[in-house]
């Protein structure tokens, strides 16, 4: 399978696509002055307590308070509370833990009343971006992910990945860590580290260390509340916790992001750090890779099944969950020859939901409706099938069997809104409709007025049909301008517009105003 990390950066926003042999998988926005990441540490002010909820709220300067329940404080939560009480009163004065006296754990099923109280001042952790009229979830558990380790200040253990099987690569992981972490932290080795050099882990420990130096700086100032650890940005974490042989190539139209995904390929793997490459085309990133297409098919309530003949997926949303629905199209039917067939569809439209899942980030509840199947062990093979296509979905989820109305039910973890991207064609301009000949007009008068300022060369992001249309024939309308204006005009199909949306850039790929 051969990987590809395509990363945008348009206006005040970066997209980052993910795609595996050229399919679309994952896609993530961001925009460059976002306030609230999952990972992200802050210091925080307890707002109000609600003890019907066993919870606190929490302000960390956002327009809503951050979510705090007890459960999400965490064992060592009083260590937490004297290390930042001390370090904002200047008690203490280094970030090691050697002689920091730990705290006694609280009770797991306490209330928070008795041990956190209004305007008390905590160290936290974002595990959930605000979504919708609710604001960022949090932790006081904090924890630092790095490439192959995660670093728990205030505790001891070293936990390793069940998915690592082997006892005789645990017990040296095991030793090998617990010789280089420094004291009072807890350490999880992940699956990655598996197999991994003396000089991998260590560089990733010192890292890991070096970041909860920075936090302890940060905190020192004293500013609250504030901010006082990042996480890594987009394009880092997945790299971080997805790069293996597997990935070909990372292109990115950012200059200074190729510098960034360079120098973190030369930390985690540097005979690597050649597939980054960096994209100069005056076509966007996103259109070149087939990206704005994939998006415009993969959205919306219906959902074409790739390679199974008119099958399709119907997706709906409610308050409460989500429900697909497959459809077998005019190749299914109940008889008894097509029960195989039956199975097939079934089984690319797992394929295909795993992909839908991660691609629109869906979370909470879903509910799947498959093709009737009568026979027990074509159910089991369509359930051990999408357990398979779902292992690679880094979100928490679970899968129960089908049940004896065929539906599976999936719960998974939602830590950021619903990805949501409109596919449907709008010919109003400004809610006003034209007929596209007046578009026309309007794209020539901008052209127009442009040429009296610009002298270099210029860009028109159309629509696809747009400029089929533009520039269909030996008299089309692209010539008619050359001859007019006596310019060439580059005219670039955009798969994400809409059909009568039309965009003027120059040389410098800078978007141009119309009026």
């Amino acid at each position: 399978m051969k990987k590809e990390l395509i990363i945008s950066h348009e206006g005040e926003r970066t997209k980052i696509a993910l795609l595996e042999d050229g399919i679309l998988f994952e896609l993530h926005e961001e925009e460059d002055k976002k306030k609230f990441a999952v990972g992200d540490l802050f210091i925080g002010k307890v707002r109000k307590l609600a003890l019907n909820l066993n919870s606190a709220f929490v302000n960390i300067g956002y327009e809503k308070d951050a979510f705090l329940h007890y459960q999400d404080m965490g064992p060592d939560f009083l260590s937490y509370k004297k290390f930042l009480k001390d370090t904002l009163s200047k008690k203490i004065k280094t970030p090691s833990l050697n002689n920091f006296e730990i705290q006694t754990e609280i009770h797991k099923h306490g209330t928070i009343d008795k041990i956190l109280a209004k305007d008390d001042l905590v160290l936290l952790q974002i595990t959930k971006e605000p979504i919708s009229s609710k604001g960022p979830r949090i932790s006081t558990q904090i924890s630092l992910t790095g490439r192959f380790l995660v670093l728990i200040p205030f505790d001891d253990k070293v936990s390793i990945s069940k998915k690592i099987k082997t006892s005789e690569e645990k017990t040296r992981l095991r030793t090998l860590i617990e010789s280089i972490k420094p004291s009072g932290f807890g350490v999880i080795i992940r699956t990655v580290a598996e197999n991994k050099k003396v000089a991998e882990l260590h560089n990733d420990m010192n890292s890991l260390v070096q970041k909860w130096e920075d936090t302890f700086k940060n905190i020192q100032k004293g500013k609250i509340p504030s901010k006082v650890q990042s996480e890594d940005d987009k394009a880092s974490a997945i790299l971080r916790d997805n790069f293996n042989q597997d990935f070909v190539s990372i292109i990115s139209d950012d200059e200074q992001m190729v510098r960034e995904m360079r120098s973190y390929l030369e930390v985690i793997a540097p005979e690597r750090k050649d597939i980054v490459r960096s994209y100069k085309s005056h076509i966007p990133l996103m259109e070149y890779y087939n990206v704005e297409k994939q998006l415009k098919h993969s959205f919306g309530k219906f959902v074409n099944i790739p390679s199974s003949k008119g099958a399709y997926l119907v997706i709906e949303h409610t308050e409460a969950l989500h429900v697909i629905d497959v459809n077998s199209g005019p190749g299914v039917s109940s008889a008894a020859g097509n029960r195989e067939h039956g199975l097939n569809v079934n089984k690319m439209a797992a394929t295909e939901i795993a992909r839908q899942l991660r691609l629109r980030d869906m979370g909470g509840i879903i509910v799947i409706d498959f093709i009737d199947m009568t026979n027990a062990e074509h159910r089991r093979t369509l359930y051990e099938h999408f357990r398979e296509e779902m292992s690679r979905d880094k979100a928490k989820h679970k899968i129960l069997p089908p049940s004896k109305f065929g539906l599976i039910q999936i719960t998974r973890q939602r830590v950021r809104p619903e990805k949501k991207i409109e596919n449907e064609e709008n010919p109003n301009i400004g809610g006003e409709s034209f007929a596209p000949v007046v578009v026309v007009e309007r794209m020539d008068e901008a052209i127009r007025n442009i040429m009296q300022k610009e002298k270099g060369k210029l860009f028109l992001h159309v629509h696809p049909f747009v400029q089929a249309y533009l520039t269909k024939g030996v008299k089309s309308v692209r010539m008619n301008w050359f001859l007019k204006y006596k310019k060439w005009i580059s005219i670039i199909p955009r798969d994400s517009f809409k059909y009568l949306e039309f965009r003027l850039y120059n040389e410098k790929k800078e978007e141009l105003p119309m009026n």
